[in-house]
C-alpha cells in the first residue's frame, strides 16, 4: 500500500515538473510598455507593447489563455482586426496591430497590442506548449 502511494506521488510530481518545464510566460510591464517572453525561465523576446490609454484599463494579474484565434474581429470596436489573439480575461487579449507607431506607449482600449509579427510568434509558441502551460502576467 505504501509502495503504491509513493509510486503515485512520484508520477504526480514528475508530471507536474514536466508541465512546469514547458511553461511559457508573457510578462507585460505597464509602466515600461514592454512584454518579456520567457520559456522555461529563459528570455526569448522583449517587445514594445501598447496597453490601455487614458479612460481605459488593462487588468493586472495572472491568467492562462481562455481562447485563441488566428484572426478575430472586435465586435465592441467597429470590427477592428485582432490578428493572433490570445484572450486571457473576458474580452481582454494580446493581439497584433498595424499601429506600430503607437507601440511603447498606452494607446489601446485595454488589450495588449503587439507588432503583428511578434503576436504571431507568441501565438505559435503558445500553441506549441499548450495554453495550459502558458501564463499572461501583467504588472505595473
Amino acid at each position: 500500500m505504501l509502495a503504491s502511494a509513493v509510486l503515485a506521488a512520484a508520477i504526480l510530481i514528475s508530471g507536474t515538473s514536466a508541465s512546469l518545464a514547458n511553461r511559457l510566460v508573457a510578462h507585460v510591464d505597464l509602466s515600461k510598455q514592454t512584454m518579456t517572453v520567457k520559456k522555461n525561465g529563459r528570455v526569448l523576446y522583449k517587445w514594445r507593447v501598447s496597453t490601455a490609454r487614458s479612460g481605459y484599463r488593462t487588468p493586472t494579474g495572472q491568467w492562462s489563455p481562455t481562447r485563441m484565434h488566428k484572426m478575430w474581429y472586435s465586435r465592441k470596436y467597429d470590427m477592428s482586426p485582432m490578428p493572433y489573439s490570445i484572450f486571457f480575461y473576458g474580452g481582454y487579449a494580446i493581439h497584433g496591430t498595424n499601429y506600430v507607431k503607437s507601440l511603447g506607449r498606452p494607446a489601446s482600449h485595454g488589450c495588449v497590442r503587439l507588432d503583428t509579427a511578434n503576436a504571431r510568434k507568441l501565438y505559435d509558441l503558445t500553441r506549441e506548449v499548450g495554453a495550459d502551460n502558458m501564463r499572461v502576467v501583467i504588472t505595473h
